[in-house]
């Protein structure tokens, strides 16, 4: 995949009409991310940067250079820490090769990948159905559209990723809220990523990914927590 599924559009949220569309040549690294929330809460720019290395390696698989980022998180004793360093004592010294026959087998496979990483699939066991003409019509509000050359329906998890990323960096723009990101992890993410994160683990096809499905989970587990908090006050 050479783009991602979701840009934004030009004016920021909400307009509605990309009269520019400002969009993306290649993936988006989370070092780039990291560049982009430098003045922003170091636990918001944590946030960023983890939902795009998740983005990241869910659109193909990794490179070795997401191993800065896999580090920083690995650097405590934390749930998460553990969950990164098993990913990187996973990764290191991995064949790239391998790396991508993996990937291959688990999303793209022959006909289909073992796993469907789509919202529509995990809540329906169809695509295309109701949750993904909900989700554009969230994306639109939010000022969003599907990338010029991608085929992939929007409910991916990780263009649902990549856009809570940007719904985080934005917020502290003044662009988006703390709710505008409540509202879409709860509509888009919270029923169905968990499950999915948890399907990654125990795939069969699944060797270096069992250790992004953990991270995936207990990244989820975080966000969730967090939110019911807000939800809360």
């Amino acid at each position: 995949m050479d783009s991602y599924a979701c840009i934004r559009l030009d004016g920021g949220a909400g307009n509605g009409k990309p009269a520019k569309v400002q969009g993306r040549e290649g993936t988006l690294v989370p070092e780039s991310v990291a560049a982009a929330v430098n003045d922003i809460a170091p636990e918001d720019r944590g946030r960023a940067i983890l939902y795009s290395f998740l983005a990241k390696v869910l659109y193909a698989a990794p490179k070795q250079d997401i191993t800065e980022t896999a580090q920083y998180y690995a650097s405590d004793d934390s749930e998460l820490g553990r969950s990164f360093k098993e990913f990187l004592s996973a990764f290191k010294g991995s064949d790239e090769a391998v790396v991508g026959r993996e990937y291959h087998d688990l999303f793209i496979g022959v006909g289909r990948g073992e796993l469907l990483p789509f919202g529509s699939y995990y809540l329906t066991g169809f695509l295309n159905e109701k949750p993904l003409a909900e989700l554009r019509a969230d994306l639109n509000e939010l000022g969003f559209e599907r990338a010029m050359g991608v085929s992939e329906p929007e409910d991916h998890i990780a263009t649902l990723c990549d856009v809570m990323s940007q719904l985080v960096v934005g917020t502290a723009d003044g662009e988006f809220t703390l709710f505008d990101q409540d509202r879409f992890f709860a509509a888009h993410l919270k029923p169905w990523a968990g499950k999915f994160f948890a399907d990654l683990q125990s795939a069969k096809k699944a060797d270096l990914y069992r250790t992004i499905g953990r991270i995936g989970e207990v990244f989820m587990t975080i966000e969730e927590d967090g939110f019911s908090m807000i939800a809360r006050a």
